[in-house]
């Protein structure tokens, strides 16, 4: 995926806690880091409103954006990220180094299809419960898809969907999947009405009587 996003940095040469503090308190900037590759790791500095208004775009976290540290620039993808327990606010970020022959490995979200029209809400009256809002994939930088997604429409109540039923794109593969059919996650599951199992039973139970 082609980088629509570019983040500007500085290097910060002042480490340590209170020197982080003070530049969260002070400057409006928060401390970062680059690594990865073959360079060694990078202490930045990030100016924090342009990083929030960055994070508001779901694309952002599944991108291969553009590091521009000083006027270099070199090609990342956002690993980790340490918010405020309460305020909205991102306390440091990390970065990895990606090239485009080496695999990477990363979360993305995923996006549920059609719920509205699902044969087992619509049509059988049960209701969708998600198991898990991403999954972990790994592939080439250029494979690497902003959502996968996951179609209900024709999914019957009593059905649960897993990792291994989802269509990934092309070069794109699970990491559980990879770890073998005990780590095939569920991702979400259409449940029959409220009361829908003990009506079934009493019906076959009179049928068995007659």
């Amino acid at each position: 995926m082609s980088s629509d996003y570019t983040v500007s940095a500085t290097v910060r040469a002042d480490v340590g806690k209170g020197a982080s503090r003070r530049l969260r308190r002070l400057q409006g900037e928060i401390p970062a880091i680059v690594y990865g590759g073959e360079k060694a790791p990078q202490m930045l500095n990030l100016i924090h409103k342009d990083l929030i208004r960055l994070l508001n775009d779901e694309a952002f976290y599944t991108s291969i954006l553009t590091l521009d540290v000083d006027g270099q620039k070199e090609s990342v993808v956002l690993k980790d990220l340490q918010r405020h327990p309460a305020k909205l606010r991102v306390l440091h970020a990390d970065f990895l180094r990606v090239n485009a022959d080496t695999p990477i490995t990363l979360h993305v979200p995923l996006h549920f299809l059609n719920e509205d029209i699902c044969v087992g809400v619509k049509l059988q009256g049960g209701n969708i419960t998600h198991a898990a809002t991403d999954i972990e994939v790994q592939c080439l930088p250029k494979d690497l898809p902003e959502f996968i997604e996951v179609d209900m429409a024709k999914i019957e109540t009593g059905t649960t969907l897993h990792i291994s039923d989802l269509v990934l794109p092309a070069g794109v593969s699970s990491t559980a999947l990879a770890l073998g059919e005990d780590h095939d996650q569920a991702i979400a599951t259409v449940h029959a009405p409220r009361g829908a199992s003990s009506d079934d039973e009493a019906e076959d139970t009179a049928s068995d009587a007659e």
